[in-house]
């Protein structure tokens, strides 16, 4: 089984290079996020047309996360973190997806550090964690996968000289994913490369011509599934092709099969 995670940065723009993908790698099930787009809006039938389900939790011009599969429709469990039911920003959605619990989480960039965005960032990455905590321990076969926003060390990053005072590599921020791992998650990527690898290229100064890159990216495993984990890595070819996203797609292989 292998599972995905693509941050697309707007799903209708990008739409021809989402099916590309979708129709050369055929991940089994797929998370996205940064839809720009409401549920309305969202491109249905030509995701239907390229053999995949879709679970939506949309928003106009911002944010937007979903759950697509094959064979079987992902079945919804919960559309915003507890104590978020309110929230306007479509930031996560969790789905039960061909005997597996998943995550889609689109995290809170917080910039500027300096004010209300940065503080939303880090109460949405506590609620994230409050909820993991209870997930990780009810035993099931769960994937966290998404955009967290988040360079977790400078090994993650290029260079982290210029980036200092970005939300992204903020010293909070890093510290709340250390204790999302010491939970029990097992960071595929990490697991299985010990060079760095990057899955974000933004489109200034030539970072992707120069890879220089940010792994912003993550699928976290629960205890059950982290036996099967098989392999992960990042779809590169994605980010090359014109009119393409900043992020390229990351993605899990699992030898698992549901009881």
């Amino acid at each position: 089984m292998r599972i995905a995670t693509f941050n697309i940065n707007n799903v209708n723009k990008r739409l021809a290079n989402l099916l590309a993908w979708l129709e050369r790698e055929r991940p089994d099930v797929v998370c996205l996020q940064e839809l720009k787009s409401t549920k309305a809006a969202f491109p249905s039938k030509a995701i239907r047309d390229a053999g995949y389900h879709a679970l939506v939790h949309g928003q106009a011009s911002w944010n937007g996360v979903a759950i697509l599969s094959t064979t079987s429709p992902p079945i919804e469990t919960r559309r915003q973190l507890p104590g978020y039911d309110t929230d306007t920003q479509a930031r996560y959605l969790e789905a039960a997806v061909r005997g597996v619990i998943v995550g889609s989480l689109y995290a809170p960039n917080g910039n500027p550090i300096a004010g209300p965005k940065f503080a939303y960032k880090l109460a949405w990455l506590e609620a994230l964690l409050a909820h993991a905590k209870q997930l990780y321990a009810s035993g099931h076969p769960i994937v966290l996968a998404g955009d967290y926003n988040i360079v977790p060390t400078d090994d993650d990053i290029y260079n982290p000289r210029s980036w200092k005072r970005n939300a992204l590599l903020q010293p909070q921020a890093r510290a709340l994913y250390r204790r999302l791992l010491e939970q029990g998650w097992l960071d595929a990527i990490r697991a299985k490369h010990d060079e760095p690898v990057f899955t974000f290229w933004d489109y200034f100064r030539e970072h992707w011509s120069r890879n220089a890159g940010l792994r912003l990216d993550h699928l976290l495993l629960s205890e059950r599934l982290q036996p099967t984990l098989v392999d992960a890595g990042v779809d590169r070819w994605v980010r090359g092709e014109e009119g393409a996203s900043d992020h390229a797609p990351t993605w899990v292989e699992l030898d698992y099969k549901p009881a």
